[in-house]
């Protein structure tokens, strides 16, 4: 084959540049293999898969798995839930949001992220991202308010938030700080690990994610009363009290909540995945590096690589670089998926995606379950309700010049070279 035929594009006719499948995005679950299995019959054989009042001699799963996310992270508590998006919600009350409060969320992250503010009975307020793809922080504190109560630093794909920057706009505004570190688990700033900054940190064990329990949550602290407050927030009959009918043991402990609890089967699981965490970090970062490093002259192109605002605690989930413009981009992502590889935009207006708040329609139109409009038009709030009109865009240029391709830590080094090369391929035809 001559050289001009191997540049035809594949998009024109020419050959892919990867000639591989593509393993799917599900990091932890797809190593999923007998030591799960063996946890999850340990625990069906003994017939307590409830995670409170397993009898005598028989340990919880799920109490072991809060140690070891506990131990990881650094914090002294951590409280399994049954999603992220309960840990964000019983995290939030727990650090007194409600209603006629605000709080600040990225532009780019998962839905559940505001949907858990609405659901805490408050109203998040949209940030811009930077270059990082991560919350703004100079458009954070464009954004505080008199009833900013809380800032949502999201480590979005990955990677992480300026924390430095985030956590003194929280201390010079006296602000609670909850981190959404559903996509980085095991991911680190500046030596210290995601989920510790905050008062709380937030992690999600769904099915797409580093690692899995198929569905779950995480929150963790190290304040014990934050603790013991979205311990009451996720298990509304206090199953987790010593005495769960004692009179409460300081004002406020005990209220009505939800019940939020992780099963004793999803324990099982997320025991011996976070076990495999490190390993499937290694990989993932040697995968990441591998295609990098065959991409580095084409920044002079015009290819710009996603900032890292800590590349070394980076988790290395994905690879996300600009465009020039949005119209190259949709090309460019075009070509690039004919090339064979998994590819996607990280915003375009015409294909919905509940990761960019632009998408966030009902948000938006401010839709609320009940005619009376809570939480946007509440009393509490002793303002109008926001206002979602030109939403974030700097966040749309940014995102909307951005290519997307996933790292799973199933890629070999052929599949890696062969994403470079056509990453490579499409570069030199269009830029």
């Amino acid at each position: 084959m001559s050289c001009a035929q191997q540049a035809r594009l594949a998009i024109d006719g020419g050959p892919k540049a990867k000639t591989t499948p593509n393993p799917p995005m599900y990091p932890g679950g797809y190593e999923i293999g007998e030591e799960e299995k063996r946890e999850i019959c340990d625990s069906l054989d003994k017939k307590y898969i409830f995670r409170y009042y397993l009898p005598k001699g028989v340990p919880s799963k799920v109490e072991r798995f809060e140690k070891q996310i506990a131990e990881l992270v650094g914090v002294k508590y951590a409280l399994g839930t049954n999603s992220c998006t309960s840990a964000l919600i019983s995290s939030l009350i727990a650090c007194g949001v409600g209603p006629g409060h605000e709080v600040i969320v990225p532009a780019y992250t998962y839905w559940s992220s505001a949907s858990a503010v609405l659901c805490a009975r408050a109203v998040p307020i949209i940030a811009e991202i930077d270059d990082s793809f991560t919350m703004d922080p100079a458009d954070v504190e464009r954004k505080i308010t008199p009833r900013t109560k809380a800032i949502m630093p999201v480590h979005m794909r990955g990677s992480a938030c300026d924390m430095d920057r985030i956590m003194a706009i929280a201390r010079k505004h006296n602000l609670a700080v909850i981190e959404d570190t559903a996509q980085a688990c095991g991911g680190s700033y500046k030596g210290r690990m995601l989920g510790s900054f905050g008062q709380c940190g937030c992690f999600s064990f769904q099915y797409y994610k580093i690692i899995t329990t198929g569905e779950g949550g995480m929150v963790v602290t190290d304040d014990e009363r934050m603790y013991l407050m979205a311990q009451s927030v996720h298990d509304s009959a206090a199953c987790w009290r010593p005495d769960r009918f004692a009179p409460a043991r300081f004002p406020g402990e005990l209220f009505y909540g939800y019940d939020f609890r992780m099963s004793e089967l999803e324990g099982a699981l997320g025991v011996v995945q976070v076990a495999r965490l490190p390993g499937l970090l290694d990989r993932m970062r040697s995968r990441k590096a591998r295609i990098c490093a065959g991409l580095e002259d084409l920044k002079a192109k015009g290819i710009v690589p996603r900032r890292q605002n800590d590349a070394g605690g980076d988790t290395a989930i994905c690879i996300m670089f600009m465009v020039p413009t949005v119209a190259l981009c949709e090309e460019f992502v075009k070509a690039l998926a004919a090339e064979g590889v998994d590819v996607m935009h990280a915003y375009h207006k015409q294909l919905h995606d509940w990761h960019v708040a632009h998408h966030w329609e009902h948000m938006i139109q401010q839709v609320t379950p009940t005619p009376e409009g809570y939480p946007y038009r509440d009393p509490a709030r002793k303002a109008p309700p926001p206002d979602y009109a030109g939403l974030c865009p700097q966040s749309s240029d940014l995102l909307g010049r951005a290519v997307h391709i996933n790292v799973p830590p199933q890629l070999t080094d052929a599949d890696c070279d062969m994403i470079a090369e056509a990453v490579r391929k499409v570069a030199n035809a269009y830029l």
